[in-house]
């Protein structure tokens, strides 16, 4: 047999409850007319009276009250499963696709606070700089440098980041004619050879030393690593002077491991995007992380220049 029309049901089970088409309008918002029409059209699908109609007042025949028992035990069912669902979609796991640079050197040493904050939500990383199908792979969301352009999906800019030198408090003791840009040559220097898709030359040495207008320095010498965070090991370790960015240094620069010899920085064309389905962002705990992540961002501008402090972290 064919189930009846939802509605049908829905505005029955409503008005069994109430005893009162009026109150079971209210309820479903629509018209006291309208809960009667879809009754009628119920007691006709069924062929049998669900309700005694009185000038007054309605009262639920002997059908009518073994089909409320039923239909109210079913709705219940139903609401109890949304609400347990709902606090899973509140809990659960948060996967997240992020650069390998970018999870060691900012995101991974933040994680405690995301925990602090929401200690049902557990959070995988997925350190991959390759393209990823969001909707197909199993991940939420997504942090990438770039210029922004990622089609069908919602692009929020999270920071943009700055290039600029650094070495250990050591190193610079150690060589005290450093005092401008153009008196890194001679010395060894840490090349990040990370190279993304739409901007090739987001952190090198060229890309600083053409910004700040030094010349006379052979950029072609040096270590040269394909990862952001092992150039700044690099320099932690005192192995020379390391070109690096805002969003992998912030953390060494704050708790003083790391120094810049020179003041002068050079903004990047690209920036960290956040990336991910518009659908997704209904799931409240990918919602809490995008949050979280935000906040954190805003932070990070707060210790790097405080002027940052009331600057939109959204793009």
């Amino acid at each position: 047999m064919r189930l009846p029309p939802l509605q049908s049901v829905r505005a029955f089970d409503a008005a069994a409850r109430h005893l009162s088409f009026t109150k079971a309008a209210e309820e479903l918002f629509v018209t006291q007319g309208a809960v009667s029409q879809q009754v009628r059209q119920l007691e006709e699908y069924l062929g049998f009276k669900l309700f005694h109609r009185l000038p007054r007042q309605i009262h639920l025949t002997e059908e009518g009250a073994q089909l409320a028992q039923a239909t109210t035990a079913g709705f219940s069912r139903i609401a109890d499963e949304i609400e347990r669902l709902s606090r899973v979609e509140e809990t659960g796991v948060v996967t997240v696709s992020v650069l390998q640079s970018f999870a060691v050197k900012w995101l991974v040493p933040r994680l405690g606070h995301f925990r602090d904050e929401y200690p049902d939500i557990d959070v995988r990383i997925h350190a991959d700089d390759r393209l990823v199908d969001l909707r197909t792979e199993g991940i939420d969301l997504a942090v990438r440098f770039g210029s922004g352009h990622y089609p069908g999906l919602v692009c929020e800019m999270l920071m943009r980041d700055e290039s600029f030198p650094v070495c250990s408090p050591a190193y610079l003791a150690a060589n005290p004619e450093l005092k401008t840009p153009a008196d890194v040559a001679g010395h060894q220097l840490l090349h990040d050879a990370t190279t993304f898709m739409d901007h090739p030359h987001a952190a090198d040495w060229e890309f600083w030393l053409d910004g700040v207008g030094a010349e006379g320095v052979d950029v072609s010498r040096g270590l040269r690593f394909n990862s952001g965070d092992m150039v700044i090991q690099a320099a932690l370790m005192g192995q020379g002077i390391a070109m690096a960015r805002t969003s992998l240094a912030a953390l060494d620069l704050a708790a003083g491991n790391l120094v810049r010899p020179f003041a002068q920085s050079v903004a990047s064309s690209g920036a960290y995007y956040l990336v991910y389905p518009e659908e997704h962002l209904r799931r409240p705990r990918v919602k809490a992380f995008v949050s979280w992540l935000k906040n954190e961002v805003a932070e990070t501008l707060r210790e790097i220049d405080p002027d940052e402090a009331d600057v939109p972290v959204e793009g």
